[in-house]
C-alpha cells in the first residue's frame, strides 16, 4: 500500500515515431499476421510467446520477465476514432487529450496543478529530455526539465542562462503555431523561466544515489537511471516524463525496431532493478505509450503510420495481464488499412489519475471515459 510518506509516482515513457504494435505483441496463430507482414514477420520460434495466442518481440525478454512475474498491463487497441495518422497532431492529442481540437493545457500539467495546486515543490514535476513535453505544459505549473542529470549542476551559470534560453526558443517553436503567439508569450512570462528553477534542488541527487545496477550507455538507460536517481533522493517528484525513438519504421524496420526495443527492454529492466533493491520501487507505476500504431500490410521494408496501437503499465501495484482485446485483425475488419482503436486512451489516463494519482480524471480527460481496472486496491 503506498502510504503518506510514501505518495505515488508515476514514471511516463513516450515512444515517439508511432510504434509497430502487429510486432510488439504478435497474434502468433493467426494467418492474417503472416500474410500481411511479407517480409516483416518474425520466426515463431524467436518469438517470446506470453500465452496461447500471443508472443513478445523477441526484443522484449526483459519485460516478457516482467510480464510473467505478474507486474505488467498490456494495453490492448488504445487509441481514438479517426487517426489523422501525424506524428505531430497524433502527440498533441494524446499530451492534450483533445481529439477534436487543438487543446491549450498538458493532462499531466492539469494533473500536477492537483497534486501541488500551490506549486510549493518546483520538483513535483520532472521532464528528463530536451525541451518541454506538451503534455506537461499547463499554465502556472512549473516543471523542471533537464537534459542530463549528470552534467547540468556542473554548468555554469552563463551555461545554464544558455540551457534555458535554447528550451524556451525550441517551446516557442513547436508551440507558437498551435496555440498562438499570445497564450505562448503568456505561458512563457508566467512560468517559462521557472521551468528550469527546480533543477537548483535536484542538483543534490547525485551525490546521494547508490546503486549496484549498471544500465547500458544509451539514451533511455541514461534517462531512467536519473529518474531512479531522482526518485531515490526523496525530493517529492510525484511524475516523471521521457522519451525514446524514433519508432517511425518507415524503412529497415527489422533492425530498427529490434534495437529499440532491446534499448527500451533492458533499461526497464534494470531501473525496476535499480528501485527494488532499495526498497523504491512500490509507490512507482510506469506508463509506456506511442502515438499511434502501424499499418497491417508492410510497404517492403517497413510499415507506414496506422492507427490503433499498444500501451504498457508497470510496477508492483499493477493487476499484470491483458486489457482490453486485441483489434480485429481481417481485411474487412480495418480501417483505411489500420487497425481500429476499441480502447479510448483517455480511458487509460483515467485509470492512472483515480486509481493510482487519486485525483478527478473528468476535468483532466475532458469526459468520462472507462478502461479496466489494471492498478491494484490500496485497500
Amino acid at each position: 500500500m503506498v502510504t503518506k510518506d510514501k505518495e505515488p509516482v508515476i514514471v511516463v515513457l513516450q515512444l515517439s515515431g508511432g510504434n509497430d504494435y502487429f510486432n510488439t505483441v504478435i497474434p502468433y496463430n493467426d494467418s492474417n499476421y503472416y500474410d500481411n507482414r511479407r517480409s516483416l514477420s518474425i520466426p515463431e520460434a524467436e518469438m517470446l510467446t506470453i500465452d496461447a495466442e500471443y508472443a513478445l518481440h523477441p526484443s522484449m525478454s526483459p519485460m516478457r520477465d516482467i510480464y510473467k512475474k505478474g507486474n505488467m498491463a498490456i494495453i490492448h487497441g488504445i487509441g481514438y476514432a479517426n487517426s489523422p495518422r501525424s506524428h505531430f497532431r497524433s502527440m498533441d492529442i494524446w499530451h492534450t487529450a483533445e481529439p477534436d481540437k487543438v487543446g491549450t493545457e498538458g493532462w499531466l500539467g492539469r494533473a500536477i496543478r492537483e497534486l501541488d495546486p500551490e506549486s510549493t515543490n518546483p520538483v513535483t514535476a520532472v521532464n528528463i529530455g530536451q525541451g518541454l513535453p506538451r503534455a506537461l505544459v499547463t499554465p502556472g505549473v512549473s516543471v523542471a526539465s533537464v537534459a542530463d542529470l549528470s552534467t547540468y549542476g556542473l554548468l555554469t551559470s552563463v551555461e545554464q542562462d544558455v540551457v534555458r534560453e535554447k528550451m524556451l526558443t525550441r517551446f516557442s517553436n513547436m508551440y507558437g503555431a498551435a496555440l498562438g503567439s499570445g497564450p505562448v508569450l503568456d505561458y512563457l512570462g508566467q512560468t517559462g523561466i521557472d521551468a528550469l528553477n527546480g533543477a537548483d534542488i535536484l542538483k543534490v541527487a547525485p551525490d546521494k544515489y547508490e546503486s549496484n545496477i549498471e544500465y547500458a550507455d544509451n539514451s533511455i538507460a541514461r534517462n531512467l537511471r536519473d529518474v531512479s536517481t531522482i526518485h531515490k533522493a526523496n525530493l517529492g517528484t510525484r511524475v516523471f516524463y521521457t522519451q525514446h525513438g524514433s519508432f517511425d519504421t518507415h524503412a529497415a524496420q527489422t533492425p530498427t525496431h529490434a534495437q529499440l526495443w532491446q534499448e527500451v527492454s533492458t533499461a526497464i529492466q534494470d531501473f525496476w532493478d535499480d528501485l527494488e533493491e532499495t526498497g523504491h520501487d512500490e509507490n512507482v507505476v510506469m506508463f509506456l505509450f506511442s502515438e499511434f500504431g502501424r499499418r497491417v500490410r508492410d510497404n517492403g521494408s517497413g510499415t507506414d503510420h496506422g492507427a490503433a496501437g499498444v500501451s504498457f503499465v508497470i510496477g508492483p501495484r499493477v493487476n499484470g495481464g491483458m486489457y482490453s482485446r486485441y483489434p480485429e485483425t481481417r481485411a474487412e475488419a480495418l480501417e483505411q488499412g489500420d487497425l481500429v482503436p476499441n480502447q479510448d486512451f483517455r480511458g487509460v489516463y483515467t485509470t492512472l489519475l483515480e486509481d493510482w494519482l487519486e485525483v478527478e480524471a473528468a476535468p483532466i480527460v475532458n469526459g468520462a471515459f472507462s478502461s479496466e481496472k489494471f492498478i491494484q486496491s490500496s485497500n
